[in-house]
């Protein structure tokens, strides 16, 4: 394979220094960071909550539990012409595609940790005469915690995704930009640089994700522990 397809990481390490050099790294850094955050922020709040509410609410989740699955289906890249139809070539549509990429894991994971809590736990709590308020918040959240976690670590790594396609269809700016710019220009090496640092983005994302699953189900490994 001729060395113009495959550079030499000496290459790549400089096609990023230059990058970061005249500022332009950083740019499609930040603003690939943006709009992963926004779209995983969103995802994230409406998927646990609707997640919960159809995952306690057994009977909803019944009526659109095919609904949701085929839903889930529905690739992101696939619905990304009708993101822009609907939405135009602006920030809006890239963050609604990241959104729906990231929704379906998140929603999914949520109502299933709800609906896997032990329910022993629920009737002891209640012949204590615990409330429904009480019960939910000490009791179903908490046990349903690891669950909605590893929903919104999946969700995580498929916002990494969904930026990049965004970025290569309809952007001006972003790391999934700079990979098909300089791809189309013959850049490898910037080509290249712009893949790792993807990467660098994706595993960076999970290991913050992660840190906070620990900090927040620590309660649980304690008691397995003992």
């Amino acid at each position: 394979m001729p060395q113009t397809y495959l550079t030499p990481p000496g290459g790549v390490a400089q096609a990023i220094y230059g990058l970061a050099e005249r500022g332009e790294l950083w740019k499609h850094v930040a603003i690939s960071l943006q709009r992963v955050l926004t779209g995983l922020l969103l995802a994230t709040i409406a998927g646990v909550l609707f997640g919960l509410f159809i995952g306690y609410f057994r009977r909803v989740e019944h009526h659109l539990d095919l609904l949701f699955q085929a839903f889930r289906q529905m690739s992101a890249f696939a619905l990304f012409p009708v993101f822009i139809l609907l939405f135009g070539l602006g920030e809006l549509s890239k963050t609604v595609i990241i959104f729906w990429a990231s929704l379906w894991p998140i929603l999914l994971n949520t109502s299933t940790g709800v609906r896997n809590v032990d329910i022993v736990l629920i009737k002891s709590m209640q012949s204590m005469g615990a409330s429904k308020r009480y019960i939910f918040l000490k009791v179903i959240l908490p046990a349903a915690a690891p669950e909605i976690f590893t929903g919104i670590r999946l969700g995580g790594s498929y916002c990494v995704m969904a930026v990049v396609a965004a970025e290569m269809i309809g952007a001006l700016s972003g790391l999934g930009y700079l990979v098909i710019y300089s791809q189309e220009t013959f850049n490898v090496p910037e080509m290249y640089a712009g893949i790792i640092c993807l990467t660098i983005l994706g595993l960076g994302l999970n290991y913050v994700l992660s840190g906070i699953e620990h900090r927040f189900t620590r309660w649980k490994r304690n008691i397995s522990h003992e």
